[in-house]
């Protein structure tokens, strides 16, 4: 079955290629927003249509996570308005669809609190969305919604790319900075609210991914190290639940790595990235380790319109935050459940092309070999569950059309 999904993803890339930009890196053409202001908007009011149709197949072995689906797509409707060229707004909507679902919680997406809502909203998961942007300089100011997801450029283990199809959008405050020899982005997810006398958390999250370039990115050698970290606090100075309710949990990584741009023919880059992660339980008893540490390292080749990519990961007690659980010492399939210094292998392959600017198409296959060890339960049981080989594959499609309603001159 594995090999099957394999074959046809590589058929359907090799059938699709002709003229049209190609770059193989999901994460980057689909997911990822442009954050830059476009000269030519200013003064200018536009509809705005963004998009992501996915369909997901998860196919998970073993004692780490349980295997499911994910059919359907997220759609933003917005208005856009650029009254300086260096400020943009936007407002609409947010709706969240899957296929043949047909009721919602209303909020609280991602495990940020116990509570999960008592309301529901029938059709999809509908927010609203308003987005205020400030071009300094160098300097991009956000309040509102966020650039978020694969934007913070955040690795694996620290963060599920997954979640560029099922989370909310990211709503506080950002700060981007780029130069020519390092990227910054900064920012405050806001999560969950609470009024007085409100019987759940507060939450947020506070994020740091940072890039030093020590030589140019075009180079023939690009040599760069990445800072990153996540911080989500649950609790609140409202907060009415009596027990275990301040919770302060953190995940951390400083890593080094090169590219060599080729740009051969067929084989255009090679890159190798080692990050050694954090992970540490500053208050609360949410998880079972108090601290952790892990070695994420990979490898990747660009041939032509393919990325290849495979790793390693280890773990002493590290449990992520918002990464991918494979990258890590929980289980989410068995409630409670730890594991002793597990290992993972995995590999991808994956082709992603463009149409435009604003449409785009991607493919991705991705195996796990998962190694985890000993398995504590909740109980204190200790089973060795075995290896367990378990895979996915996705197909995604992103459309941003725009259309122009007035520009004033």
């Amino acid at each position: 079955m594995f090999y099957k999904y394999i074959y046809w993803t590589l058929f359907m890339a090799v059938c699709l290629l002709d003229n049209c930009a190609v770059y193989a890196q999901v994460e980057e053409k689909v997911y990822k927003t442009d954050y830059g202001l476009n000269p030519d908007d200013l003064k200018s009011l536009l509809v705005e249509l963004d998009n992501i149709s996915f369909f997901k197949d998860n196919e998970f072995a073993g004692e780490v996570m349980e295997g499911y689906s994910l059919p359907g797509l997220w759609l933003q409707p917005k208005l856009v308005y650029q009254p300086l060229k260096n400020i943009k707004l936007e407002l609409g909507l947010h709706a969240l669809i899957y296929s043949g679902a047909y009721k919602y919680p209303t909020m609280a997406y991602d495990d940020i609190a116990v509570w999960k809502g008592q309301q529901y909203q029938k059709g999809s998961h509908l927010l609203p969305f308003f987005r205020a942007q400030f071009e300094l300089g160098k300097v991009n100011l956000v309040i509102g919604n966020i650039y978020g997801g694969s934007t913070h450029r955040l690795i694996a283990p620290l963060y599920h790319p997954e979640l560029n199809m099922t989370a909310d959008p990211e709503m506080g405050f950002q700060l981007l900075l780029d130069t020519r020899a390092c990227h910054l982005d900064v920012w405050i997810n806001w999560q969950s609210y609470i009024f007085e006398n409100d019987t759940h958390q507060e939450a947020f999250t506070v994020g740091l991914s940072s890039q030093v370039d020590f030589t140019s990115s075009d180079a023939p050698l690009h040599v760069y190290s990445p800072v990153q970290a996540t911080i989500q606090h649950r609790g609140g100075e409202q907060d009415t639940l009596l027990a275990n309710s301040v919770q302060t949990l953190m995940n951390g990584t400083v890593g080094i790595g090169t590219t060599w741009n080729i740009n051969c023919r067929v084989l255009k880059r090679l890159n190798i990235e080692a990050d050694l992660v954090g992970y540490y339980q500053q208050a609360g008893k949410l998880w079972g380790y108090d601290k952790g540490i892990g070695l994420y390292a990979a490898a990747y080749a660009d041939l032509k319109d393919f990325r290849i990519k495979t790793g390693y990961f280890y773990a002493k007690d590290f449990i992520s935050l918002f990464g991918i659980p494979y990258f890590g010492a929980a289980s989410t399939r068995n409630k409670g459940a730890l594991f002793d210094k597990p290992q993972t292998l995995f590999a991808s392959v994956e082709y992603s092309r463009t149409f435009g600017k604003r449409y785009a198409l991607g493919a991705k296959v991705d195996v796990f070999q998962s190694m985890p060890g000993k398995m504590i339960d909740a109980g204190g049981v200790i089973t060795s569950p075995g290896n367990a080989t378990s895979f996915s594959f996705g197909v995604y499609f992103r459309i941003n059309p725009r259309f122009l309603l007035k520009k004033w001159e």
